[in-house]
């Protein structure tokens, strides 16, 4: 489990920018119908919006919090933007979303609780 911890603290970027296209991607390509998905379309926001944060606020860059607060501007975005190709606008989606991405922090912080971060050697 730390080797994963350790792992995802050192490529979170990586890992954030990948999930990141995968639901943009996702979310503004064209279908007529929606599939039938088993949980229902708003437990998958809040997966992948979880898994989305989950990378940036177990490394806890600088601006982590605002990080998170463009996720959230960027799935209004989407949001707004899913008419132009066929899709519609669905503003529960957005407090998925949310949900998500304060689900995601949150599971990194009990991840971050339990394996702290090591504490970086200052220069003298």
């Amino acid at each position: 489990m730390i080797t994963l911890v350790t792992k995802m603290r050192s490529y979170w970027l990586v890992c954030t920018i990948f999930i990141l296209t995968v639901i943009t991607l996702l979310s503004l390509k064209p279908m007529l119908d929606l599939p039938s998905v088993p949980g229902g379309d708003k437990i998958h926001h809040i997966i992948a919006y979880a898994a989305l944060m989950f990378p940036v606020a177990l490394k806890k860059p600088k601006y982590w919090l605002f990080i998170g607060l463009l996720f959230f501007c960027l799935s209004a975005g989407i949001e707004l933007l899913q008419p132009f190709v066929s899709r519609r606008t669905d503003w529960l989606d957005m407090s998925a979303n949310l949900f998500g991405i304060l689900l995601g922090a949150f599971a990194a912080q009990l991840i971050n609780w339990r394996y702290p971060p090591p504490l970086r050697r200052q220069r003298s």
